[in-house]
């Protein structure tokens, strides 16, 4: 990956969502750049690996895995990240969970790239409660644990990485696509609060990447062709093109940018349906 001059040297990031897919390519991308990172995900031996990457940089890696819907955990990774790595200069936010049902049972329905033999059970108050968790509260949480040391030294870059599903209704991703839209709108609130202290906040919202929260649907050949008739470049997006984005909200590239939610899906967005 190149920076394209884009340097965070000397920084200090949290990356969340850093095990494998936007997350890993974030944090590889910050640590490219020249930033020391701690990366946060739930699958131990996979936020040990991003770590292990990161140090063959040359830079300062922490790994720690956990759950960041905690607060108990979020707040010691906020900790440890200040005692350990010294400061925090940037948080990026890109830990999510999707999980595809529906908001009640709809006979008969099919859906592809999924398997529906039998009408797919809907989507239960704990599911839905884990989405928002996972998804948007978590922004709260670590932004709630980082903002202190950012208000105090006056700077930082807070990226928080949404969905164009905010601005969709699709079928099975209800909880998903209200957890993306409640994003957009938080970091604009985050942005108005913090800007006096010359903190950005601003949302990335990728369309299809090829991560394996996506595998189901562009495994499958219908849904595939589907999504590329949607997009006006004709593919799905990559990890590291979404992690260049992340790259420029976090350098000084982007200082007279906040509260924006910054679209990366091809033009699919732009397209609008039927077109």
């Amino acid at each position: 990956m190149n920076g394209a001059g884009h340097r965070v040297d000397g920084k200090v990031a949290i990356v969340t969502g850093a095990s494998r897919g936007i997350g890993k390519a974030v944090a590889l991308a910050l640590a490219e750049a020249g930033a020391d990172v701690t990366v946060i995900a739930r699958t131990k031996d996979q936020v040990e690996q991003t770590a292990e990457d990161i140090s063959k940089m040359g830079r300062k890696a922490l790994a720690i895995p956990m759950d960041v819907s905690r607060e108990d955990l979020v707040q010691s990774a906020v900790k440890r990240t200040v005692s350990e790595l010294g400061r925090i200069d940037i948080l990026s936010h890109n830990a999510a969970i999707l999980i595809f049902k529906p908001v009640a049972v709809i006979p008969g329905a099919r859906f592809p790239g999924l398997d529906t033999a039998d009408d797919m059970e809907a989507q239960t108050l704990a599911e839905w409660q884990r989405v928002m968790d996972v998804n948007l509260t978590s922004a709260f949480l670590l932004t709630q644990a980082v903002g202190p040391h950012m208000l105090k030294q006056k700077s930082g870059k807070v990226i928080i990485m949404s969905s164009n599903g905010a601005e969709q209704g699709q079928s099975l991703q209800t909880a998903y696509n209200t957890s993306k839209a409640g994003l957009c709108m938080f970091i604009r609130c985050l942005a108005t609060e913090w800007g006096a202290y010359n903190i950005n906040v601003n949302a990335i919202s990728p369309g299809v990447i090829n991560t394996e929260m996506v595998a189901p649907l562009i495994s499958d050949p219908e849904t595939m062709k589907t999504i590329l008739e949607a997009t006006p470049l004709g593919r799905v997006g990559e990890p590291e093109e979404v992690a260049m984005l992340a790259l420029f909200l976090a350098s000084d590239a982007s200082n007279y940018i906040t509260g924006q939610t910054v679209t990366i899906d091809g033009g699919a967005i732009g397209r609008g349906p039927g077109v």
